[in-house]
């Protein structure tokens, strides 16, 4: 870890070659896919790039999007909460006015002021409007627009024809003053690789212990706290966030309410507080859980219990009694897709610690 490192802000400790790689994309006005898991910091690390170029950020989660309804009105929330100077509304009144009043409304004294009115045999049209309107707000603005598309590829999950993720792929190829930024947890190149070449992908993997030990000791140092060098508390914590930087800022913060004789963090305050957060995350993990596919949440399972990276090997199988073949083929990708696992490449490491150890307590 160099100087730099040690002199980033905390939103991007241990990224800043990622952190300058998004910007200086962005600063050349290229598209992004940042792939990583949840907690990972990947909407951190794209909008503090977003503001270090002065870009203007729209933000849509497609997540939430169940149909193409859902996704436009989705848009338009997110170029509401963008559009907040007056040479910004004035942009999108004219739009209005000139190109979609049949579609949209405008209601500037509403949090979410810009309103899809079409008629649900008329949304494919106003999608293709819409989605126009980011180039021409940053036209007119004379300023760059960064569009980013949270957990964008889960959009097929109801787009089965691709009609819907045909025309935005269309569009980013097209914008020239629009950045967009597609998040998910995979980088998938195999399908639509003359559109991939297009995009700079931005891998996001595990810490390493190094670095969350500095920005640890560092984020309790302003509150006069230590880990005590005579006990394993360092290691402890280290093993429990497994270089997770969303776990490990739970954890710590949580540990920055301590009351500790001389400051300092020992054994017993790394295991009450641990225990205390996964109490207070047990009704989250236990849904997470409970939604997963029968043969998910068992694969899921044996690996948090008996971890391997051979899970699809014929030992492995029998001893959890898997299904084989394709369900458990499935059932890893599957796994993957959700952010709960890494790939061979990480041995198929949990990819959320503590959800993970949550599971193991669980069950032992």
């Amino acid at each position: 870890m160099d100087i730099a490192e040690l002199a980033a802000p905390l939103e991007t400790f241990g990224r800043q070659g990622q952190f300058q790689q998004i910007t200086q994309a962005l600063a050349r006005d290229r598209d992004l896919l940042i792939a990583g898991v949840p907690g990972s910091g990947r909407r951190t690390l794209v909008r503090r790039a977003a503001t270090e170029v002065g870009a203007k950020i729209i933000e849509v989660d497609c997540i939430r999007a169940t149909d193409g309804q859902r996704l436009t009105q989705l848009l338009c929330e997110g170029i509401s909460q963008a559009v907040k100077s007056p040479i910004a509304i004035e942009c999108l009144q004219q739009w209005i006015s000139k190109e979609a009043a049949e579609f949209f409304a405008w209601q500037g004294n509403m949090p979410k002021s810009l309103r899809l009115i079409a008629k649900p045999e008329e949304v494919w049209q106003a999608y293709q409007l819409l989605i126009h309107f980011p180039q021409q707000l940053a036209e007119f603005v004379e300023r760059q627009v960064v569009l980013i598309l949270q957990g964008f590829p889960h959009i097929r999950s109801w787009d089965r024809p691709g009609d819907w993720e045909k025309l935005l792929r269309q569009e980013i190829q097209q914008q020239n003053s629009v950045s967009y930024v597609l998040i998910a947890t995979l980088a998938e190149t195999s399908n639509q690789e003359e559109f991939h070449k297009n995009l700079d992908i931005v891998q996001l993997t595990p810490l390493s212990n190094d670095v969350v030990a500095a920005w640890a000791h560092g984020v309790l140092h302003r509150e006069n706290l230590t880990f005590d060098p005579r006990s394993q508390a360092l290691q402890y914590f280290l093993e429990a966030v497994q270089g997770h930087i969303g776990d490990a800022s739970a954890l710590v913060r949580r540990l920055c309410k301590v009351k500790t004789i001389n400051g300092l963090i020992g054994d017993r305050e790394i295991e009450a507080t641990l225990q205390e957060l996964l109490a207070d995350f047990s009704t989250v993990f236990e849904s997470l859980l409970v939604l997963l596919p029968s043969s998910q949440a068992q694969l899921l399972e044996s690996l948090a219990l008996d971890p391997t990276d051979k899970p699809q090997s014929r030992e492995y199988i029998t001893k959890h009694h898997l299904s084989r073949g394709g369900s458990l083929q499935g059932a890893i990708i599957g796994l993957q897709h959700k952010g709960l696992i890494y790939g061979s490449e990480l041995g198929y490491k949990l990819a959320l610690p503590l959800f993970g150890l949550w599971i193991k307590q669980r069950l032992s």
